[in-house]
């Protein structure tokens, strides 16, 4: 009674899905998690399938099993991958998608269900999507959505058309179900990975091979009825797909590895390592151009006081609103690196000039010099001594550059101190009621 010939295809799919949570186990991403669930459906839906030659309630048990689990997986790839995740329609949808079509297929399998259930059925997947993204146009109003809303009329329409028709209706309403939401699968994908990688082309290949499964199928059935294809060559597919998904999330924790290794954990920012590329290749640029650029060290007064009066978290964040400060003040083609404890340097780009690069440090001085509320309670107040070296009024290459630069903030932290009492003047004081 068991139908033993999907038991390779389980094993497979259980191999691959225990290979894929050992690569969630090292990421971070919510969508990996999502994944997961789905390829644990998947597996469910291969383990129903050994039942399905069962008479009585065990069979029929088994084809509700894995025909809802295998939809609600393929809900689950299509809408995970979306990069919208704070669009709470985001969710509606996903929950409106795996009820539409877990009830379209109950009735389906069952039957004897009235013709008007099967219609109201298959018009809900048009009025559905459209209704929650009409909702949400005005917040949320992006090409993937809308593609979402095409392919679902298109079902609806198919189905109105197709569904009731005697002999082969059911049969083909049930495979334009499967073949849409992995079609979704492939769209969506394509949308979310615009920067193609080897991960994201085989999964989008895969996905669109599954949902061709549910057409060819049909058509060699009824055109060349003699022709027999085994069941390992339709569930190809899937494995394929699995294969991508393992990959993406490979190339994720690569890339993830490769910022960690430039850039500084605390403040996001640009670490040592690059700013020294950076630096680098604008100073290259400037030499094939012949024009100026500046360099700026940037030194945190006081920051200590606010480490030993406040503690390392307050510490914490005033290195993280330091560079934010920065970051917020010059071009995006400039450079804001943290390369020290409290030290930050900053790559000034053509066009510039030791008047645009002094204007630069005034503003940072301003922005600096105002109270900071950082955490619940804590009113902080710094300073900043800052150096500027400009290329090549002051050096030809990078060590001289930065010797320059760290030689004048140096004079003018010292500057400073001479004028000023520390003792009179806190670095950082509570804030009060």
């Amino acid at each position: 009674m068991m139908n033993w010939n999907v038991l390779p295809d389980l094993c497979a799919v259980a191999l691959l899905t225990c290979a894929f949570a050992s690569t969630v186990r090292r990421s971070q991403a919510k969508t990996a998690r999502l994944w997961l669930g789905g390829w644990l459906l998947v597996a469910a839906h291969f383990a129903s399938s050994l039942f399905l030659h069962y008479p009585g309630i065990v069979g029929t048990a088994g084809l509700y099993t894995g025909t809802i689990t295998l939809v609600i997986a393929g809900v689950i790839f299509q809408t995970a991958v979306i990069p919208y995740k704070e669009e709470p329609s985001r969710r509606w949808m996903t929950l409106l998608l795996a009820a539409m079509n877990t009830l379209y297929m109950i009735l389906l399998i069952a039957g004897k269900s009235p013709a008007w259930q099967l219609n109201l059925a298959a018009a809900l997947f048009a009025a559905g999507p459209l209704l929650i993204t009409l909702s949400a146009i005005r917040r949320f109003n992006r090409k993937i959505r809308w593609a979402t809303v095409i392919l679902n009329v298109s079902l609806a329409v198919f189905l109105l058309h197709f569904q009731n028709r005697p002999g082969i209706g059911s049969y083909l309403a049930f495979n334009a179900v499967l073949c849409t939401v992995f079609l979704g699968c492939s769209i969506n994908f394509l949308f979310a990975y615009r920067r193609p990688t080897t991960g994201s082309v085989i999964s989008i290949i895969g996905f669109f091979a599954w949902a061709a499964v549910f057409v060819l199928g049909p058509w060699l059935f009824y055109a060349y009825p003699a022709i027999h294809v085994e069941s390992e060559v339709w569930n190809l597919p899937k494995f394929i797909v699995a294969v991508g998904m393992i990959l993406i999330l490979l190339e994720g924790q690569i890339e993830h590895n490769r910022h960690l290794a430039l850039h500084d954990p605390l403040t996001g920012l640009p670490n040592r390592r690059l700013f020294e590329d950076r630096l680098s290749s604008a100073l290259d640029r400037a030499r094939r151009s012949g024009t100026q650029m500046a360099l700026l060290i940037v030194d945190l007064n006081g920051f200590k006081k606010v480490n030993d009066s406040f503690g390392h978290h307050i510490g914490d964040l005033l290195l993280q609103r330091a560079g934010a400060i920065f970051t917020g003040r010059v071009r995006r083609s400039d450079t804001v690196a943290r390369t020290g404890g409290d030290e930050f340097s900053i790559v000034l780009e053509e066009p510039v000039s030791r008047t645009e690069a002094m204007h630069v440090s005034h503003a940072l001085l301003e922005l600096l010099g105002e109270p900071m509320l950082l955490g619940d309670d804590s009113l902080v107040r710094i300073s900043a001594s800052i150096g500027i070296a400009v290329y090549p009024e002051e050096a030809g290459d990078m060590e001289s550059l930065c010797i320059a630069a760290d030689r004048k903030m140096y004079e003018e932290k010292m500057k400073r101190s001479a004028e000023s009492n520390p003792q009179k003047q806190p670095a950082a004081k509570p804030l009060t009621a």
